[in-house]
């Protein structure tokens, strides 16, 4: 499978599931226009863009371009790589009927062609080969109040620590954190980051 360590922002969760058939990836979801209003998504893929850089994936279409634009003036610090897959008319298979524009969307279009589109922006990827994605065990609620972060008097301190350490903005939220954490870490990679519940050294 190729790999690549900077994180892809893709609309929809369907083109999630794509992508992660072909690369192994950080890949977060705008959740179409929802990235105009989701601070706390747009602060991690800021995080991304200044530590590891980000790939904006967006549909061929209008909707595709305006949350391409709004995020490349939204990311002022970092590396932005844009990939643009060709445009191909049909119709996605799990769809009635097209869209708008009648213009395949990233889940819609073929491996070949969306590799195709990040070699053409200039993204090498690292191949482990034709081994599958490893299924993730996900950090879970339970897991950030066994480590201290929540339900605690002092959880509210314990996250400010913890984001501090791992360079995620301090105002993130409980839910924004536990998001964080997914893509950034094993389960096990948080339980050793976790070890002393979040305290300092």
């Amino acid at each position: 499978m190729l790999r690549t360590e900077q994180a892809v922002i893709v609309e929809g969760k369907y083109d999630k599931i794509k992508l992660e058939s072909i690369i192994d990836a950080t890949i977060i979801v705008t959740n179409g226009y929802g990235i105009f209003k989701d601070k706390e998504k747009l602060e991690l893929i800021r995080f991304y863009a200044k530590h590891k850089g980000i790939i904006i994936l967006t549909d061929p279409d209008g909707a595709g371009f305006k949350i391409r634009g709004y995020l490349k003036g939204s990311v002022p610090e970092g590396k932005i790589t844009n990939v643009y897959i060709p445009d191909v008319f049909g119709k996605e298979k799990r769809k009635e009927k097209p869209s708008c524009e009648g213009k395949l969307g990233v889940e819609g279009i073929k491996k070949e062609l969306i590799i195709e589109a990040f070699r053409k922006a200039g993204i090498s990827f690292t191949d482990d080969g034709d081994t599958e994605r490893p299924v993730r065990n996900l950090i879970t609620r339970t897991d950030l109040y066994e480590a201290g972060l929540t339900g605690m008097p002092d959880s509210a301190e314990r996250r400010r620590t913890i984001l501090k350490k791992t360079g995620l903005p301090e105002r993130l939220s409980t839910t924004g954190m536990l998001e964080a954490f997914n893509t950034m870490m094993t389960r096990e990679e948080f339980y050793k980051l976790t070890e002393n519940k979040g305290e300092t050294d």
